[in-house]
């Protein structure tokens, strides 16, 4: 019977998590009924399993950093920096588009630093590529890289918040992105 139950319980977890993921990524503002009617399951339930919204949102989005950077592995990062870059801002903003307004809901739901430390992973699996082009000459070194790291982060989580107030088109923001953060890494843009 307990058995029972705990897959019963798992099963609503991740019903629960899936359910809030599609509903954060279209509506970062979206209700905890409205989450749980899409999983399924009361609110007495989702309660039961996340003791708030906030904790919701919290392990919903550790999870999307988790499976971003499983996806983010698999890029190719050989060769020309500049066309590494390229294709890992490419990767990088189809899973940030896939997540839609996940990123504005974390923001709006977790202390600043706790979200700055959810994405040092990811952060991290930029940063021997970034090295690498600044050695190579191919990215300026006159600043510094964490400045630079941060600047990629920054313009991502922007071109997401910019798509979801309708700034800007979907399908052009790859391309904004990658001419934004190009330009600011290229040596002696600005001289």
């Amino acid at each position: 019977m307990t058995t029972v139950k705990r897959a019963d319980a798992l099963k609503n977890i991740e019903s629960i998590m899936d359910a809030a993921t599609a509903c954060l990524a279209r509506d970062p503002d979206v209700s905890v009924a409205d989450i749980a009617k899409a999983a399924g399951v009361g609110r007495v339930t989702l309660y039961g399993h996340f003791e708030s919204r906030a904790t919701l949102v919290t392990q919903v989005v550790e999870r999307a950093i988790q499976q971003s950077d499983e996806a983010l592995g698999a890029v190719d990062l050989d060769g020309d920096p500049r066309a590494a870059l390229r294709r890992l801002l490419e990767a990088s903003w189809q899973l940030t588009q896939q997540y839609g307004a996940l990123i504005v809901a974390a923001e709006q739901s977790m202390p600043h630093e706790q979200f700055q430390a959810i994405h040092v992973g990811l952060i991290d699996r930029w940063r021997p590529l970034m090295e690498r082009g600044r050695s190579e000459g191919s990215f300026r070194d006159d600043q510094p890289l964490p400045w630079q790291l941060t600047l990629v982060q920054s313009v991502l989580h922007a071109a997401s918040g910019a798509v979801y107030r309708g700034e800007i088109d979907a399908a052009d923001a790859a391309g904004l992105i990658d001419g934004t953060i190009q330009a600011a890494l290229t040596p002696g843009a600005t001289d």
